[in-house]
């Protein structure tokens, strides 16, 4: 539709008083009436009319003033000025007194008379929000609203003065109104606007929260979080969550503002601030506490003080804006960058790091220890200078590093702000290998004598039927320091060599001071002299070993001495077959000697001297004590049986000519062997012992098998099939080659380095028996005493049915139907 501003100016009326008549007809209003004269305010012009009251048309006891007339214009035959004849009362259109809804509607003008200009679709046009209130005489910021009405859209000005509640509208805005007439100009306008409704336009965030039903968004346009519902979501629920770029409209429901037609965003299109390229150093002015206050509102507690150009300057910072979770502690030297908030343009410092060079600004102590303890998420350190094991969280350690158990660390202890007894390590730092100490050792050595012996705990479970655990107790050293007697004590682990000294010897040592305790102790320890009036300390090798006890073979080879693990110094984990020991004789109940004060120390040579060049082939006649426990003699015998002068002659062995001092040796083995000389005894005995085993496989069972080789009771030799050699499959009847360990704690043999000589015959299918295949030949089926074949129960199909569906057909050879 077209609009004309002349036909909104004049109510509709022409210039012609009812549509007849030459003259020229104006409009105006009376506003001045006397008995028989009044004045003229014109509405089209800027002038004022006399006018007779004979000359209107109509009951003058209804004229009032303000009311609107049309009239001609003449002159006054007296003076010649312009007066008003032929006026005649215009009806006013009734505007209606209720409200109108309307839209604030389109062009913004600031002209005396505000064009207007009409859409179908209408648009808003709102008031500027800046008006510096110096606007031309005759000329007022305007905009306009429009309504509809039987179809037509129509348009009114409004100032801001028309509006309710100091509002400002906006272009879009749906608004309620009432309709008034200017008297003067005749133009109607909008007043008492109030607004109904916002424009809805989409707005982005940032999904800040999510809970059950319903979540938070932060917005991007002004620093507040909004609530949305899920069923508002236009999308997948499942993949919406915390961190998502969303845009949603504004709406008002109960007095409140939420989020409708929520729709998610690529990632990245919403961005709140503005990060700094360039890095910045400062120092912490306020840390976050750990524990918030109740009144504690600010989302951003932390201070950092730095100079940025030329300006000093306190940025603050949060929780989030530290690039790790280390403690920060005011006085740190720190680098960070600056992040300025798009939407309020608030600076804050983000990305914190601290400085390597942050310690030497603060005031804090720093400590020393090692990881004793690693578990998920946190550890425990031994500190140097505490007793107890300080609690530390991964979050606490600097540089990203990953700690391991024993490593060397640096760290500050605080209060635990939960429990004021308890504190916990921070501002952990990984340190070089041997940087951390627990003590400190005296360079000088000190001379003393043994004053009483240190003794070893008790192994666990190494006499359960007799009593508890016997603890370590520490030994004690005499010795004298700048003409001062001084006793110090010592623990069995400080002693070298191996060697366990007695009371009365001589021996040198450093001291040793716990930095936390100022403990001393002696280390070091080794042994110059002994006391000639001790008891004599002899030589042997380990022959058994037993659950609780074991046997020593002498120096001389030829008997063996009972030990309990009670008198062992050390670990008996550590101790092996063959080890070399050193032992003191002693008689307990029944005047029976048993080994005392046994002493793991360095090996010394084997059997003996002038070991024999040839190697002698021979049967063993008799085993060592160890393999059969029935007999006498510790000792095995050897008898050569090869061809020559020696052959029939026999060699003593013990443990130590073996080999390999895990080997069973059984009556009746084959060996190859050499001779050598006792240095103490001159007695030749057999040493290098290597069995010559062979035998049969009788079974293989899964993962083990037997081999035809007795070892005691008719008990057949158990191999594994790990001890196969190049992971062969065995088969009864393959020849083996292998050795025998015997388990000195179980008593079992088994075989091990299984090595296949020979393939066994392979196993023949057996053909059936003659008698057999001819009784199978000669039935017949008419034969009555043959075997038949009786139906017990018809065939059923799936379906309950007898038989089969189909008919058996007979079938040609290679023909396929």
């Amino acid at each position: 539709m077209s609009f004309d501003p002349g036909m909104l100016h004049n109510n509709g009326h022409t210039a012609y008083a009812n549509g007849s008549g030459p003259g020229i007809r104006e409009t105006g209003v009376v506003e001045k009436l006397l008995t028989s004269y009044g004045f003229i305010q014109c509405s089209e012009r800027q002038a004022r009319l006399f006018f007779h009251c004979s000359q209107y048309n109509g009951n003058l006891q209804e004229l009032k003033i303000g009311d609107d007339v049309e009239f001609e214009v003449s002159s006054d035959r007296r003076t010649g000025k312009p007066i008003a004849v032929k006026l005649l009362k215009i009806k006013p259109e009734l505007l209606p007194e209720e409200r109108i809804s309307g839209q604030v509607g389109p062009d913004l003008h600031a002209y005396p008379f505000t064009v207007l200009h009409g859409y179908i679709h209408p648009v808003v046009s709102s008031i500027p929000m800046q008006l510096d209130g110096k606007s031309a005489p005759g000329q007022m910021y305007s905009g306009s609203v429009c309504y509809e009405r039987n179809g037509e859209v129509f348009y009114l000005t409004y100032t801001p003065e028309d509006v309710e509640g100091n509002i400002h509208l906006e272009t879009g805005d749906k608004v309620c109104f009432y309709m008034d007439t200017n008297k003067h100009t005749g133009a109607v306008s909008a007043r008492n606007i109030q607004l109904v409704k916002k424009k809805q336009t989409r707005c982005q965030g940032v999904v800040c929260a999510t809970k059950e039903a319903f979540g938070f968004i932060e917005r991007a346009d002004v620093v507040k979080e909004i609530f949305f519902h899920y069923s508002e979501f236009k999308g997948d629920l499942e993949a919406l969550q915390a961190g998502d770029d969303v845009e949603f409209t504004i709406k008002d429901r109960n007095g409140k503002e939420v989020a409708t037609e929520v729709r998610l965003l690529p990632q990245g299109t919403v961005i709140f601030e503005d990060i700094s390229i360039e890095q910045f150093e400062g120092t912490v002015v306020k840390v976050i506490p750990k524990v918030p206050t109740k009144n504690q509102n600010d989302p951003l507690p932390g201070r950092i003080s730095a100079r940025i150009g030329h300006t000093d300057k306190e940025l603050p910072f949060g929780e989030k804006d530290t690039k790790s979770k280390v403690t920060l502690l005011e006085g740190d030297h720190i680098q960070f960058n600056i992040s300025t908030d798009r939407r309020d343009k608030l600076e804050r410092a983000t990305n914190i790091d601290v400085l390597p060079d942050s310690f030497n600004f603060t005031k804090e102590t720093r400590e020393m220890g090692v990881i004793a303890a690693i578990r998920d998420g946190f550890g425990f350190i031994k500190c140097v200078d505490r007793d107890a094991r300080m609690f530390f969280h991964f979050s606490e350690v600097l540089e990203e590093t990953q700690l391991h158990i024993s490593d060397e660390v640096e760290f500050t202890v605080v209060p635990d702000m939960l429990s004021a007894q308890r504190n916990h390590a921070v501002r952990i730092k990984k340190l070089p290998k041997g940087t951390v100490s627990f003590h400190t050792q005296s360079e000088q050595r000190f001379l003393g004598v043994i004053e009483k012996e240190a003794t070893p705990a008790t192994p666990k479970n190494a006499s359960p039927t007799k009593g508890k655990e016997k603890e370590a107790e520490d030994g004690v050293i005499a010795y004298e320091d700048c003409g001062v007697k001084l006793t110090v004590p010592y623990h069995v682990k400080d002693l070298e060599g191996g060697y366990s000294p007695q009371a009365g010897d001589k021996v040198e040592f450093c001291i040793n001071e716990v930095k936390r305790t100022g403990l001393q102790s002696a280390v070091s320890i080794r042994v110059l002299n002994r006391n000639s009036s001790n008891s004599r300390r002899l030589h042997g090798f380990v022959a058994t070993l037993k659950d609780n006890f074991g046997f020593i073979e002498t120096a001389n080879h030829d008997q063996e001495i009972f030990f309990h693990y009670r008198h062992l110094c050390g670990d008996v984990d550590n101790l092996d077959l063959g080890d070399t020991v050193e032992y003191t004789l002693s008689k307990g109940k029944g005047n029976k000697v048993s080994a005392e004060k046994v002493t793991k120390v360095a090996a010394v040579n084997g059997v003996g001297e002038d070991i024999g060049a040839t190697v002698m082939t021979g049967k063993v006649i008799r085993p060592i004590r160890s393999v059969d426990p029935s007999q006498t003699e510790y000792q095995g015998l050897i008898e050569v049986n090869e061809e020559g002068a020696s052959k029939g002659q026999t060699y003593p062995f013990g443990i130590m000519g073996m080999a390999n001092k895990s080997d069973c040796l059984q009556k009746g083995e084959l060996v190859k062997f050499q001779v050598c000389t006792v240095p103490q005894t001159g007695q030749k005995m057999a040493c290098n012992v290597v069995p010559q085993r062979r035998a049969l496989v009788e079974c293989v069972k899964d993962q083990f098998g037997f081999i035809t080789y007795e070892v005691g009771e008719g008990k057949k030799l158990f191999f594994h099939v790990k001890e196969v050699q190049d992971g062969l499959e065995l088969q009864a009847g393959d020849e083996v080659e292998f050795s025998v360990v015997f388990n000195q704690r179980i008593g079992k043999c088994s075989a091990c380095n299984v090595r296949r000589i020979s393939e066994g015959p392979k196993p023949m299918v057996t053909p059936r028996p003659d008698r057999l295949v001819n009784r199978l030949k000669s039935i017949t089926l008419d034969d009555a005493s043959a075997p038949r074949l009786v139906i017990v129960r018809q065939p059923r199909g799936p379906d309950s049915s007898k038989g089969f569906s189909s008919e058996r057909k007979t079938r040609q050879p290679g023909v396929i139907d």
